[in-house]
């Protein structure tokens, strides 16, 4: 409800973009690809807040501007490392048959962890959403809360 109420909708889609990026690291460094994902979407999180932050540019303009960046850099380094070969419609689509039980373990973990800290900052999170100018008056942290929400789904878009 929070990507909705803050009007975030392509935060989440950019992202998920961003999670094809997140796969061709961690195959060219030879890592899991599920860690890379995470890192990933986690460092996007982290540059799209910190842009929104900086920048005159309006958020749905850093949007538009790296979701297709991310997701073709993330095709320029698959289609450059000719020793893997991965199946991209699975990586891109999702391929229920291929979900292992380590894969449910990480996403069970992922959602539970998620669902424990927005049940700790429930009521600091509605605050920055209604009224961020009031949450501030009242003493919030305004732009760790910020981060926190961008962190939070960040980690919804990785484990899913």
């Amino acid at each position: 409800s929070f990507v909705v109420w803050r009007r975030m909708a392509y935060f989440g889609d950019t992202l998920s973009h961003a999670a094809l990026l997140g796969v061709a690291l961690g195959f060219l460094l030879d890592i899991s690809p599920t860690i890379a994902v995470t890192v990933g979407c986690l460092l996007l999180a982290v540059l799209l807040v910190t842009l929104q932050q900086r920048q005159p540019l309006a958020s749905d303009t850093l949007l538009g501007i790296l979701a297709p960046s991310t997701l073709s850099l993330g095709l320029v380094v698959l289609s450059f490392m000719h020793e893997v070969r991965i199946d991209l419609m699975a990586y891109l689509f999702g391929d229920l048959l291929a979900i292992s039980p380590a894969d449910l373990t990480w996403i069970l973990d992922g959602s539970a962890l998620v669902l424990v800290l927005i049940v700790a900052l429930w009521r600091p999170l509605l605050a920055i959403t209604v009224h961020e100018e009031l949450a501030r008056v009242e003493g919030l942290p305004v732009a760790a809360l910020r981060m926190a929400l961008m962190l939070l789904i960040a980690v919804v878009i990785a484990v899913a």
